[in-house]
């Protein structure tokens, strides 16, 4: 994730779907329900995935840091990321990215929608509401569009390999 990505979604004019803002409220079961609601809102909305980010403002997303040290933080022995990641079903890809900028600590969650399947979190489906995080099973008509989202995918014009040279491409 480069700088101007993260401040291309800083810029945004508030929260959505497949954003979320956070100072420093880092609690690793919200954080997991926030991917698992990112990931899903995103495909929902057609977003390659979602973003948590800490260090900015919710209101007015103004920069102004984070204590959250995630690469740090553990869930009883095991490292934050390890243990968000066992937890979700099916465990799609998130990357933690940390930036200094004018000073000021931030990180960023980049969390990929998921395909076809809502993610869950500990046995759970979350989904994003406007701003919201709410209880996938409590929106079921959205539950049946990410579920229908393999029907709608078109297999052939999927990207099978990328970035082969052109000896490469007769080889697959």
């Amino acid at each position: 994730m480069s700088e101007k990505e993260l401040l291309d979604i800083i810029s945004i004019t508030k929260e959505n779907e497949w954003v979320e803002f956070k100072v420093n409220d880092a609690v690793s079961q919200d954080i997991g329900e926030y991917i698992s609601a990112l990931s899903n809102s995103a495909c929902l909305h057609n977003k390659e995935g979602g973003y948590l980010i800490f260090g900015i403002k919710n209101t007015t997303h103004e920069i102004v840091g984070t204590s959250f040290r995630p690469k740090e933080e553990k869930v009883g022995n095991e490292e934050l990321e390890n243990w968000l990641a066992t937890q979700l079903n099916p465990r799609i890809d998130f990357k933690i990215f940390e930036f200094d900028k004018s000073g000021k600590r931030i990180v960023v969650f980049k969390i990929d929608a998921t395909k076809d399947t809502p993610v869950m979190f500990k046995g759970v489906e979350y989904i994003r509401v406007g701003s919201y995080k709410k209880k996938l099973s409590d929106f079921p008509e959205k539950a049946r569009k990410i579920w229908n989202k393999n029907i709608e995918r078109n297999f052939e014009k999927d990207i099978s390999k990328q970035n082969l040279t052109s000896d490469e491409v007769y080889i697959y």
